[in-house]
Order: C-alpha cells, then structure tokens, then sequence
C-alpha cells in the first residue's frame, strides 16, 4: 500500500502530530490502545496507509517522535494516544536546542541525526511502496525549526524519489513565542524552498482568531488549537486514507498544486467552522461549504487571500457528496471568482471525495491553496529579520555554534527571490505567456529549429 511516514520534530511537532493520530484513529475505527473496535470494514481499507498492522492485532502509527529534550516524550507517552505508539519509535536528547536553530541544525541536532535516521530507515523498509514522508514542526523555536530542517536535508538524499511533505507552524504577526524567531523562520524557510516537496502552512494568530470569533471560544488554548489544526491535516490526508469517488494521494495533489516547483507553500482552510451553540440550526450543503472554504476568515494563515490571486486550489470533501454538485459549484466560483485566480492556469480547481465522513460532521470540506497572497507572510518575517540582523542583534548565539553572517544573508536572499517569484506570477497575464512564446520562437529561429 502506499504508506506515508509521519515525523514529529520539537515540542510543537509533537504535540500536533499526537492530536493528529488521536484523530484519525477515531475515524478508522482503531481504540488508543491500538485494537480495532468499528463497525465499518471500509475503516480499515487504506489503514495501513499510516498504521502499520503488527501479528497480534495491533494498528500501531507508523510515527517517528523526535525532540532534544526528554519532556516532550514523556508527555507523549502519558498522553490519551501514548500507548499506541512504538516505545522504540522516540528519539531525544537531553540537552534541548534553546530556541536556537543552530544549535538543533549543526551541533545538538546532528549528535542526534543518526539515530533518527536509523528509526525512519526501520519504518521505510517495513513499508512495501513507501508512498513520501510527513513533518510536523514549528519554525520558530530550535528544535523543530533547525532540526526539522536538518532531517529534511537527510530525508532528501536518502530518499530522493519520495515526497516530503510539511505541516509548518510560521511566526505570528502579534503572538511571538521568542524573540529570535524572525532568524530561525527565515533560515528554516530557506530549506524548506530547498528540500520540501510542499509545505502547509500555519499560524497561532489565524488558529486565535478562528476560536475566538468562529467557534465562540473565550479562551482558547493550545489544546483547541491543535484540535483545528488536526481536523485539517484528517481531511488533507482522507483521500489517502479511504477510498472515494475521486481520490487523491502526496503526489497528485503536489503535480496539481505546484506550477513552478519553488512555489509549493500552502494555505488551509476547512469548513464547516461553527460555534458548538449553532451547530443544529444549520442544514449543510454543497454550495455552503464550498463557500465557507473560500472565507479568509477559515484560513489557518495570517493571510488575506484577496491580496493575491489564486495560482491553484484543491477541495477535498468528505460525506455523502454528489461528483456533478461539485462540478457545478466549482463552476460556479471560478465565473463568480474569476478576478481571485490567474486567468493563465484554465483549470485550476482540483477536486476530491472521500465517502467516509469525519468523526465529527456529516458533511465537511478542506481547503488547499497555492495562492501568492503567501508573500506577505514571507515579506513580514523578512522585515523583522533585517531589522534584527542590520544591527547583528542575537547573532553571537548563532556564530558560537559554528556559523557565519553569510549563511543569514543566503537564506534573506533566497526568501527575498521568493517573494519576488510570487509577485512576478501574480502581475503575470495571458498577454505576457504570448510574448514569452514569442521569445522563444525567435530563440529556436535563431538556433536553427
């Protein structure tokens, strides 16, 4: 079966990646102490996507746990899906990285790096078509952001062929978790232009904003947040996971997704979002999630899609759905729509269906973009590094463990590129490709052709 290894890096990783598996072993049927107890065979279809089935009955994740400090693992284990895991499958060190990338890059992540890749290597030769790999991690502390790099390098030259896939939490533009978060973003985003194959992306202050104002939460924690975030990563990978009318797996929704292979950065969405006190007094349908999809407030990014354009978007839904219902509401958005998406990409909705409905709605929909609106994330975490770094603040915790300023400036550069790549397509029209074609007429005239 086309198997899919997920890896968590740092604190963040994993307790994203534990809410993750809490729920998709909800929606397979599979109880936290690994046993089978649905009612459905299909739950158990495409389980060993992600579960491997071990001789006594056991659905065990196919998960490898990775920090720099002890605590992380051990909240893992205690936790409701702890028991599920292969006690073998944790990897920590003792020291922890400090919020510093360098520190989980070159010197503590490195020590460590083998024995993550030995654990992986296990996992990949269990699997009979390893299908790619999944990283959850943050970009703004140490371990997740400058270890997960790390790992993702390996990954990419030991498997090459393979999909590497990320769910990445970025800087929030008010919530700041530590003040050198602009260097450890913009060096992990470096790699992540480098090694990933697509990255979803993900912030604190959008999931906020979706608590509080959506689901009416006064308080939310990091709890609901990680809920929210696993509720979209379930209908991300549904279609891998059960079979449906139109399904989907990494690689088709990366060559649907993904026009130019460096812009690969994603925004979120999943409907529908209503408060627990509204949920009986709405009939779900079709065109209403279709429509909640496509509301910047639903996105799981700090970003304001109307500031861009649409390169190429995926709805993938869950429920009983009907192939022609969705045809005609993706129809009707790209008419209605049609100022929001590149007029030089003629198709660029994807659609999926998955039968099976998630735990928690009969109906429900996830949204996936490639929109260039993304460039003002990059642009706001840019702007805080070169404040920080045009005066080298922080920069001495970075240089003692082994790097130099031009490392900083490479990776300042390269996000800069992508923010220009991401302009550059946007002002793109029909017209331009006309004239690029005619370039290249007269290019292949003068060759000879």
């Amino acid at each position: 079966m086309r198997e899919i290894i997920s890896v968590q890096v740092g604190q963040c990783g994993n307790q994203l990646g534990a809410k993750f598996w809490e729920t998709i072993a909800q929606e397979h049927g599979i109880g936290f102490d690994g046993i089978y107890a649905g009612d459905n065979k299909q739950q158990l279809d495409r389980a060993d996507v992600y579960f491997s089935d071990v001789d006594n009955g056991r659905w065990v994740p196919r998960a490898v746990c990775v920090d720099l400090e002890p605590g992380t693992a051990a909240s893992t284990q205690a936790g409701p899906v702890g028991k599920m895991f292969r006690p073998d499958n944790f990897v920590f060190g003792q020291n922890g990285a400090g919020n510093n990338w360098a520190k989980g890059h070159f010197t503590e992540g490195a020590e460590l790096i083998d024995d993550v890749l030995e654990v992986v290597r296990r996992e990949a030769e269990a699997c009979e078509q390893l299908q790619g790999f999944q990283l959850t991690h943050s970009l703004g502390g140490g371990t997740g952001s400058g270890m997960g790099t790390l790992l993702l390098t390996k990954l990419r030259e030991e498997y090459p062929d393979r999909m590497l896939s990320t769910f990445s939490v970025l800087p929030s533009p008010k919530i700041s978790a530590t003040v050198v978060e602009p260097y450890n973003a913009t060096l992990s985003i470096h790699q992540l232009i480098e090694n990933a194959d697509s990255v979803v992306c993900l912030d604190n202050d959008a999931l906020y904003s979706i608590c509080k104002d959506t689901l009416k939460i006064a308080q939310p924690g990091y709890t609901d947040l990680n809920y929210l975030v696993a509720q979209v990563m379930s209908g991300v990978t549904a279609g891998f996971r059960f079979p449906g009318q139109l399904n989907s797996d990494l690689r088709k929704m990366n060559v649907n997704l993904i026009p130019f292979p460096r812009l690969h950065f994603f925004t979120v969405g999943y409907a529908p979002l209503t408060a627990p006190k509204s949920q009986g007094f709405n009939a779900l349908n079709v065109g209403q999630l279709t429509q909640q999809m496509f509301d910047p407030r639903n996105m799981m990014a700090k970003v304001d899609p109307r500031t861009g354009k649409y390169l190429t978007c995926s709805l993938n839904f869950r429920g009983p759905v009907s192939a022609s219902e969705v045809d005609s509401q993706v129809l009707a958005i790209q008419q209605r729509e049609a100022s929001s998406f590149v007029e030089w990409i003629p198709n660029n909705i994807k659609t999926s269906i998955c039968d099976i409905p998630s735990v928690n709605s009969k109906l429900s929909g996830t949204f996936i973009a490639n929109s260039t609106a993304i460039q003002g994330v990059f642009d706001r975490i840019g702007t805080m590094f070169t404040d920080m770094f045009r005066r080298k603040a922080f920069l001495h915790g970075y240089i003692s463990e082994g790097m130099d300023d031009m490392e900083f400036t490479e990776a300042e550069s390269n996000m800069n590129d992508l923010v220009a790549e991401y302009k550059q397509y946007e002002e793109a029209g029909l017209d331009d490709e006309e004239m690029y074609e005619e370039e290249y007429e007269e290019d292949d005239a003068a060759e000879g052709y």
